[in-house]
């Protein structure tokens, strides 16, 4: 069976892509061979004595920047899968969306950039697109690429033991996850609440609704503009368990 999602990842330091891809949910879906993930060292293209990848900017400034021919040559002489994206602040946003374009995709590409960056002529020339993981400065490519290849893995079918899993959590319809209890039902005087012991199933689904759009009223209430507001079944869904006073 050919796996339905491959993704090379091009680094310098490819033990921390396959060290993290050999475990949890991206190493399961690899034993059951419905992704594949190759992690690909760009020192390995390198013909000089100290393998070397980057060097200092023309123009001057502080700091490296990661030459052009061994990251050409590197996807050159693999094949590597596309689109390439190479992991920066400037990207598109990385979020649940785009998770699930790359998971149905087929497959694609992560170029991790270190020190200040790849030369311009990589981003010109060689790569398809970019992507952030946010607004944040991190030494080198490597941690976002994890992330990237966590949230889009398992997204393919086969990833998950559950498969409703990645159906009903954070995102998945533009709302932030409800609460999640487990036994004990009660722990230091903390009750469950009674509705989730109650067996009826109608009256937990709409329970858990109207604590999805009470989060994210409360932590991202521009999910809910994104949404284009809280509809008139939302609004009677909060009333209905006393979540309020609604604002929106």
């Amino acid at each position: 069976m050919s796996p339905s999602l491959r993704i090379d990842v091009l680094s310098i330091f490819p033990d921390l892509i396959d060290q993290f891809t050999a475990v949890s949910v991206v190493g399961r879906g690899q034993r059951h061979g419905v992704i594949a993930v190759r992690s690909l060292d760009v020192r390995a293209v390198t013909t000089d004595k100290h393998r070397t990848v980057d060097d200092a900017p023309f123009g001057g400034g502080a700091g490296m920047v990661m030459k052009p021919e061994p990251i050409f040559d590197t996807v050159e002489q693999n094949r590597v899968q596309r689109p390439l994206l190479y992991l920066s602040p400037a990207g598109r946003r990385f979020d649940q969306a785009y998770a699930h374009e790359l998971a149905r995709s087929g497959g694609f590409s992560l170029l991790c950039g270190r020190y200040e960056g790849v030369d311009e002529r990589v981003r010109t020339h060689l790569i398809d697109g970019e992507v952030s993981v946010g607004d944040v400065v991190l030494a080198g490519g490597e941690a976002a690429a994890l992330v990237v290849i966590e949230a889009v893995a398992r997204l393919v079918p086969g990833v998950l033991g559950n498969l409703d899993s990645s159906g009903d959590e954070s995102f998945s319809n533009g709302l932030l996850e409800y609460p999640h209890y487990t036994r004990p039902a009660d722990y230091r005087g903390w009750s469950v609440p009674e509705v989730l012991t109650s067996g009826n199933h109608a009256v937990v689904d709409r329970w858990r609704r109207a604590q999805a759009l009470w989060r994210t009223i409360e932590r991202r209430p521009d999910l809910i503009e994104a949404r284009g507001g809280l509809t008139t079944g939302d609004r009677a869904l909060l009333v209905e368990f006393g979540l309020g006073p609604i604002t929106l």
